[in-house]
């Protein structure tokens, strides 16, 4: 991409369902660094728009979408339980399209998450899974001050059958 390109960051709202199951589904079909493949979030327009409202309804839940051109190119989101002994822990999940990577797309989405995360006063913990051999994610992490915890032998399997191990890393807020 020799163009510059204009990213919007803004929380998702119901009315983006079906353009996200759409995406979910391209981002599944292009990288097998995640846990989603080309079938995508396997919900209907209907039960996404409902989760998307009780996300931006949340204290303590987010999702982000990354537009170009007014298409949504990437999401960000923080997922936390509502039991009250475990609300403080925050999963990160990120997705960008290929078409979008190495642009600084997964930077500015961390960013936006973490600065989230620390605006809630809920969030004190942000902890996400990365599979070993995806070393540009780990170093992005990394980067943040994001730890390792973990190594989570056979922690995910490629489509042939191999296991991968997965890393947990963790970065605490406060």
């Amino acid at each position: 991409m020799a163009e510059e390109i204009e990213i919007t960051i803004r929380e998702a709202v119901p009315e983006d369902a079906a353009e996200i199951l759409t995406l979910s589904k391209k981002i599944g079909g292009e990288t097998d660094f995640l846990v989603m493949d080309e079938t995508g979030l396997n919900l209907t327009e209907e039960q996404e728009a409902l989760q998307l409202a009780a996300i931006y309804e949340s204290e303590n839940n987010v999702l982000f979408v990354a537009l170009a051109n007014e298409a949504i190119v990437g999401l960000a989101s923080i997922h936390s339980d509502s039991s009250p002994k475990i609300a403080h822990i925050g999963e990160i999940g990120i997705s960008i399209l290929k078409e979008f990577w190495g642009i600084g797309l997964g930077t500015a989405l961390l960013e936006e998450l973490i600065f989230w995360a620390q605006e809630t006063e809920i969030i004190r913990r942000l902890e996400l899974t990365v599979q070993a051999r995806n070393q540009r994610a780990i170093n992005l992490y990394q980067n943040f001050g994001f730890q390792q915890e973990a190594v989570m032998e056979r922690g995910a399997v490629t489509a042939e059958g191999k296991f991968l191990d997965v890393w947990l890393m963790s970065k605490m807020i406060d």
